[in-house]
């Protein structure tokens, strides 16, 4: 059958840092290995569907190898998100090369073998890992910032319709992307961003996310022909220096490059750069310079592996911490923003700064978009950010 490998889910990466640690008894310490003998459900949202799925575990941030002693997905009970049931009778086992176990090395990721599992576009799918050794490191690959609901297990419970003794955590773990066999005029975007791209302020398993709602507003305009869509955003993520995971800079190559069938990417990120830089007014002209000038460079290596880039505009943070009673870091945001509007670079501009702001003060977002903060959004701001994105973008 005619067709390629699409990224329809991901999840940047990171360090678990001790607070985003498996609860115990399985988070280690004492010399116990971290998910010994556990059983993790978790739940994702793919964005393009298909006859077959592959998935692929990362170990990036491991200190240890990981080995993997079983592996199932599944359908789960409602096509809910977060929930620890399945569909009875819809669990397949995952392999890797034709056997059942995988030991992934330090700083590795491991792919599986194809399973055949038709999912519809925007439907969630259950994973469940089992690891009979657990880790022996307290270095673990996460992405805390799930918005996701994941339960943790005692003993061998792939196969469960329900599991027994379940704990909930709101992470991933070790779980970096699911991929689907697509049709050969599906395309994956790619979403280089922070919180705000990694949904922070969106509903815990409502699949409200910018992303999320962008996906469902194309796949409404487009049908078939909607791009699938990669997320790799973290919260606290910068573009020139590292943070709560690496750079955008430098995760470049592994997390956009490396995206199978990868064809856009969004850049949506900057605000952390900013926030983090000096409030004096010097510090922040260094700062959104040397900013534009990472923007310049992740679209000349993202040009040079063939991709189309967008560059979104910052959004408001008037009255968050992030703020400065002298208005060096919104000059400076605005100074970032004049040159994305302006600087010719991107290929195309999404002005979410414009769709978000307060028309009356438009250095603070408006009120029904604001989760509180000053920052973040909420769901209703998050949909502004998918209907500032024209779905003609991606049918070039």
């Amino acid at each position: 059958m005619s067709g390629h490998w699409v990224d329809t889910w991901t999840a940047m990466p990171q360090r678990a840092e001790p607070a985003d640690l498996p609860p115990a008894p399985y988070g280690g310490g004492g010399g116990r290995p971290v998910l010994a003998g556990a059983t993790l459900r978790q739940t994702v949202r793919v964005s393009a569907g298909g006859p077959r799925l592959r998935l692929r575990l990362s170990n990036a941030f491991g200190g240890a190898p990981l080995p993997v002693t079983r592996l199932t997905v599944a359908l789960p009970a409602g096509g809910r998100a977060g929930g620890s049931a399945i569909e009875p009778g819809t669990s397949r086992p995952v392999t890797f090369s034709g056997r059942p176990s995988v030991v992934a090395p330090p700083g590795a990721q491991a792919v599986s073998d194809p399973v055949d599992l038709p999912l519809a576009p925007a439907s969630v799918v259950t994973v469940t890992i089992h690891l009979a050794e657990g880790q022996r490191s307290a270095a673990v690959t996460a992405h805390p910032g799930s918005r996701t609901t994941s339960h943790l297990a005692p003993g061998d419970q792939c196969d469960a319709a329900e599991l027994t003794g379940a704990t909930p955590v709101d992470h991933w773990y070790l779980l970096g992307a699911a991929e689907v066999w697509a049709g050969p005029d599906t395309s994956a975007l790619v979403l280089l961003g922070d919180s705000l791209t990694d949904g922070r302020g969106s509903t815990t398993n409502g699949n409200d996310r910018w992303p999320d709602q962008l996906y469902d507003r194309l796949l409404d305009r487009l049908g078939e022909a909607a791009p699938a869509i990669a997320n790799q955003a973290a919260g606290g993520n910068r573009v020139l220096a590292d943070g709560l995971g690496p750079s955008a800079l430098a995760r470049l190559d592994r997390d956009v490059l490396a995206r199978s069938g990868a064809r856009w990417l969004i850049v949506f990120e900057g605000v952390n750069d900013l926030g983090t830089a000096g409030a004096a007014p010097a510090a922040q002209k260094r700062a959104a310079a040397d900013l534009i000038a990472g923007y310049e460079q992740i679209v000349t290596r993202a040009h040079a592996g063939g991709l189309i880039v967008y560059g979104a505009t910052l959004t408001p943070f008037g009255g968050n911490d992030y703020d400065d009673p002298d208005g060096s870091r919104e000059a400076a945001r605005q100074a970032v923003n004049d040159w994305i509007r302006a600087g010719g670079r991107f290929d195309a501009v999404l002005d979410f700064d414009r769709a978000v702001r307060d028309p009356a003060e438009p250095r603070r977002l408006r009120a029904a978009f604001d989760v509180g903060d000053g920052l973040h959004l909420s769901p209703a701001g998050y949909a502004a950010l998918a209907a500032a994105v024209p779905a003609e973008l991606f049918t070039r």
